[in-house]
């Protein structure tokens, strides 16, 4: 998804959409027909035997000092490299965030969707945007909608905030999220560096780009659902935000898939790991040398699972086209330049569908033709 925080959207109508925790103790005989995924829409099988042997690539960010480069870090520094390049996606270890300040989130996160609907629906997310409590990118009655209840809320820079959303219960929530995004939006800042250093630029190169950057956090829960091979937990997409940082329980359900080479590769927790993706707005910076991938979530018939995701993009008003060290004879120039902002009113204005909202920034359509073809049905 993105850093997006508000809609230009109007008037949108999407009937009642039901919360999938009540639906669950509803005990529905069958699935409810706006969950019913379409043959095609529905999750795969696992990959082959033996395919599951290649997996996201896992790096330490402890041998990535900034400022090294000989020895172990120059090893993680090409790991960090080749993963941005083939995957889109790695795991981070040894990152800096304090694994009792994750837990403490992660739990408050969970003691929320705990609470009776009620309560929860004191934060009402608006149709059209996704900050506050229910389901995000519903734009209308006939939409598919994915087995997950959301929690989504702005947090950089301050403009962007609905202190009427942030949740008063927990006690505590608040204060929690402030320290916690605080650690994950430094965090953003030394992956920024790194990735710079990874393509050969200088660390500071995107510094100018995200000195007043977007953040948000959205909170899923998806709980046990007995049709797992009939739903989605949330629906294939690329992230609009620059980089993206998702936090998983180890002991969760392994809902996260990636795309790559036409086939869904779980993206499975480890214990104190961080999981990184590269958004659309890094594609574009890097004139498709690093690319955002097409992600979901799927469902567990016995386990529930949370997921606590980061969102970091440049500020609504800065100007984002091919950065010029990424350009040249070799490798043409595939996308104009924007705002960011009206980026971000776009990503908005739509469902979640694969990678098509970066359509908006392609310079030659039938490239993302082309990548609609190749996606798996």
């Amino acid at each position: 998804m993105g850093p997006e925080v508000c809609s230009g959207a109007g008037e949108i109508r999407v009937g009642r959409v039901d919360d999938v925790q009540e639906l669950g103790k509803a005990q529905p005989a069958a699935v409810p027909e706006r969950y019913l995924r379409d043959g095609g829409d529905r999750p795969s099988p696992p990959p082959p035997v033996g395919v599951h042997s290649e997996k996201v690539p896992v790096v330490d960010m402890s041998k990535l000092a900034v400022g090294g480069g000989h020895g172990d870090g120059g090893h993680e520094l090409a790991k960090l490299a080749s993963a941005c390049e083939e995957w889109g996606f790695f795991q981070v270890v040894n990152h800096g965030v304090e694994e009792e300040l994750m837990a403490r989130m992660e739990a408050l996160a969970m003691e929320f969707f705990m609470l009776p609907l009620e309560e929860k629906e004191r934060y009402p997310m608006a149709p059209g945007t996704v900050q506050g409590y229910g389901h995000a990118f519903v734009f209308s009655a006939d939409q598919k909608l994915d087995w997950c209840n959301m929690l989504g809320l702005g947090l950089e820079p301050p403009s962007i905030r609905v202190p009427e959303l942030w949740p008063a219960n927990p006690p505590l929530f608040s204060e929690t999220l402030e320290l916690y995004s605080a650690e994950i939006g430094k965090l953003c800042r030394r992956l920024l560096a790194l990735v710079a250093a990874s393509l050969g630029l200088p660390l500071a190169a995107f510094d100018a780009i995200f000195s007043a950057a977007v953040q948000a956090v959205r909170m899923n829960y998806y709980p046990p659902c007995p049709w797992p091979d009939l739903v989605l937990g949330l629906s294939p997409h690329s992230d609009g935000s620059a980089l993206t940082v998702l936090h998983q329980h180890a002991d969760s359900a392994a809902g996260l898939q990636v795309l790559k080479g036409g086939a869904w590769f779980p993206v499975l927790p480890l214990p104190g790991a961080l999981v990184v993706n590269i958004g659309d707005t890094l594609e574009v910076l890097t004139n498709g040398k690093y690319q955002s991938v097409e992600h979901r979530a799927v469902t567990s018939e016995e386990r529930e699972r949370l997921s606590l995701v980061t969102f970091f993009a440049p500020g609504y008003d800065v100007q984002i086209g091919p950065l010029p060290e990424f350009v040249g004879a070799a490798r043409p120039c595939r996308y104009r330049s924007f705002n960011h902002g009206e980026y971000n009113r776009h990503y908005l204005s739509r469902r979640l569908q694969g990678k098509m909202a970066l359509n908006f920034a392609l310079l030659d359509a039938s490239e993302g033709e082309e990548d609609r073809r190749s996606a798996p049905p």
